[in-house]
């Protein structure tokens, strides 16, 4: 099945509907309901059934830079992850908003890019803007899944 613009879109807000919702599970119900939270997302949104996802999180280096399993997925987006000291749960951070603004898109088929900036807005109104990358593919029941989000901060030459 071909994936056009309007599957693109759909499945970037989504993936902003999810991370909101993670960020108020973890606020109104605890860490294990924002990590049952981005289990879901993980399962539903990425491709790691499919193979391993080239992942690579903003806030990630050294060792840990790539992430391409589910498991090193969830501890970036919860944290709390003896094998990840250094993450701090990107999305337990109280977002609010997410507002996408494309670049480019790439679509060929059943393989598409999406290239843009993300904003992040959390519960005081603070924005944080990232580059990101996001490649897809659909999976054997026709579901868009993520099989490549590259995220990174602005360069600030």
């Amino acid at each position: 099945m071909t994936i056009n613009e309007h599957d693109i879109l759909n499945a970037l807000g989504e993936w902003g509907e999810c991370l909101i919702s993670i960020s108020k599970a973890y606020e109104e119900k605890g860490l294990n309901p924002a990590r049952a939270m981005a289990d879901q997302t993980l399962d539903r949104l990425y491709g790691f059934d499919l193979g391993p996802v080239l992942f690579k999180p903003t806030l990630s280096g050294g060792a840990d830079t790539f992430r391409p399993t589910k498991a090193g997925a969830l501890a970036y987006f919860i944290g709390h992850d003896p094998k990840y000291p250094d993450d701090s749960g990107f999305g337990i951070k109280f977002w609010r908003k997410v507002r996408s603004e494309t670049s480019t898109t790439f679509i060929k088929n059943d393989v598409a890019m999406w290239m843009g900036w993300v904003s992040l807005f959390d519960k005081n109104n603070a924005v944080l803007k990232v580059d990101k990358t996001f490649g897809y593919t659909r999976d054997k029941n026709g579901n868009l899944k993520i099989v490549l989000h590259h995220s990174s901060l602005p360069f600030q030459g």
